[in-house]
């Protein structure tokens, strides 16, 4: 070989070595814009906390769509979780790592496996629960160090939540570029997603491997997300838990959100939309705190119409869908079927008789049963979640995968002494009336007991005593999630086989996560929520 065939192979050699070491993985990642600095966590994981993926929504920014982050000079120590959302202590329970609740809350947090920035690894973005009133990405059981174990980047971000992220008026629709308002906390999520599409390639990831998840008010922003222009076309999974804003949930008309928000200042007795915006967070958030979960608003924009008529059409996000409930989403409030009825008749009129017929409830023993639990539970969120999987086994080629969470949570540990656990996940103080009370353990899983499980993050509760059957379903459930993500396929080595549910609608294969997970195919449960959608496609 002569000196140039060999100097030529040294500038090749020389190259690929020098390729090697711009891919590896360091604590500093530069983002659009700017240098970030994470923190190295055991097994060889990075965590970026406290990422902002938007300008602070403060000052004119309060109540109009994010705005891209500006650019910063040096390095930015993404080490800590940023503020967490304006909110007032609703669940009593919720526990954040963030180091106060601010409107400048636009932060998302990375935890990623990835040795070379080259690895292309799937990414998971969760959207928290709390009926978009309250939470946090910076809640410890969304935490996304688990599923990074698995091989899968997990990303958590926060939105603006109550009056800060899902407010309408008719002068903020009259200044908006788009001539709209009100879907600020949605339009947050999609510029997460953005975010992360633009950037997590720098991180390890694949910026066309992303799948979105959420809880309960999470699960409904997915459902949106999955039909907005601005998002649908951003991911390439999407998974639901417990929840989806479609039938019998309906967006709400701008003209009419407008006049709410309009009206409900004057209430206040705040003059105008300046004085509004005038106000201290802490005086607003005083002033208007979140009462429920806010409906999407047809703002042309972010949702250009009903999100039922676009999964009907087919033009949602053409992706795999994985998608369940849990067994005791609600309770029933009456103990005898005549109660029940009672109940329910101002709802359902003259077909209650065949719901419940439906639902086997003929006898006062099944209202207390599963299939009183049932009924309630779909009420709430197990038939609009099973709509968006019927829509989107019909009207797509795209798998569809079903589940129905039933362990229940164990019993307290006994170091929680005077501690009880409550809706959100976290724990609060008993009052005095429930120290008197015998420990509840409920029959099956209730709202929101499924997250630790699924994001394998059970010892970030410490007020249950977990047993291992607990961390054998959290390895089942997280091993669905990680495949998943990776392949748009829940199925793997040692995992109960799992059936999409397309082309077998009227007795649907639903995978049961229990302490035995395994499919089960149920006609009657079918023929139920038939009759649901018969009475609601009939209002």
């Amino acid at each position: 070989m002569n000196i140039s065939k060999w100097a030529v192979a040294l500038v090749a050699a020389a190259m690929v070595l020098c390729q090697g070491c711009e891919q590896k993985l360091g604590l500093k990642v530069e983002t659009a814009a700017g240098t970030v600095e994470g923190i190295e966590l055991e097994g060889g994981l990075k965590a970026f906390l406290g990422v902002p993926f938007a300008e602070a929504p403060v000052g004119e920014l309060r109540w109009a769509a994010p705005q891209p982050k500006k650019a910063w000079e040096g390095v930015l120590e993404t080490k800590e979780f940023g503020n967490d959302p304006m909110q007032p202590t609703i669940f009593g329970d919720m526990a954040f790592r963030g180091p106060k609740r601010d409107e400048d809350c636009l932060y998302l947090n990375i935890w990623t496996p990835a040795a070379v920035a080259s690895e292309g690894l799937p990414v998971l973005i969760y959207f928290n629960g709390g009926g978009l009133m309250a939470g946090s990405g910076s809640e410890p059981r969304y935490d996304g160090a688990a599923i990074a174990r698995e091989g899968v980047i997990g990303v958590t971000a926060n939105y603006r939540e109550g009056v800060f992220g899902f407010f309408s008026h008719p002068d903020l629709t009259e200044e908006s570029p788009y001539h709209g308002s009100g879907n600020y906390g949605f339009l947050d999520q999609v510029a997460a997603i953005q975010w992360v599409k633009d950037n997590i390639k720098a991180f390890g990831g694949d910026p066309d491997r992303i799948t979105i998840v959420g809880e309960s008010a999470g699960s409904f922003s997915v459902s949106l997300l999955m039909v907005s222009p601005l998002s649908k076309n951003l991911i390439a999974g999407a998974m639901l838990s417990s929840g989806a804003e479609v039938l019998p949930y309906i967006g709400e008309e701008q003209a009419s959100a407008d006049a709410f928000g309009e009206a409900l200042l004057g209430v206040k007795g705040i003059a105008s939309l300046a004085d509004a915006r005038a106000l201290s967070a802490e005086e607003l958030q005083e002033l208007i705190p979140p009462t429920g979960m806010a409906n999407v608003i047809i703002d042309g924009y972010f949702m250009e119409e009903q999100p039922d008529a676009i999964y009907a059409r087919g033009e949602q996000a053409n992706v795999p869908l994985l998608a369940g409930w849990n067994s005791l989403e609600g309770t029933p409030r009456a103990s005898t079927v005549e109660g029940y009825k009672k109940q329910l008749r101002p709802q359902f009129g003259e077909m209650t008789d065949e719901i419940f017929e439906a639902y086997g409830i003929v006898e006062d023993a099944d209202v207390m049963s599963i299939k009183g639990f049932t009924l309630a539970g779909d009420l709430f969120t197990g038939f609009p979640t099973w709509k968006v999987c019927d829509y989107h086994a019909k009207t797509t080629s795209q798998p569809v995968y079903r589940y129905k969470y039933n362990h229940p949570r164990p019993a307290p540990s006994a170091k929680m002494g005077d501690k009880v656990g409550a809706l959100a996940g976290g724990v609060r103080e008993k009052t005095e009336e429930e120290k008197a009370q015998p420990v509840f353990i409920a029959p099956g899983a209730v709202h929101s007991a499924d997250i630790e499980y699924a994001m394998g993050n059970l010892e970030t509760n410490e007020y249950y005593d977990w047993q291992p059957e607990d961390f054998a379903i959290s390895k089942t459930f997280l091993s669905f999630y990680a495949n998943f993500c990776k392949t748009g396929n829940p199925n793997g080595e040692g995992l109960p086989t799992w059936t999409p549910i397309n082309g077998k609608l009227d007795a649907a294969p639903v995978m049961q996560i229990d302490v035995e997970s395994k499919e089960v195919a149920s006609a009657e449960l079918e023929n139920a929520y038939r009759t649901l959608e018969k009475h609601y496609l009939s209002e």
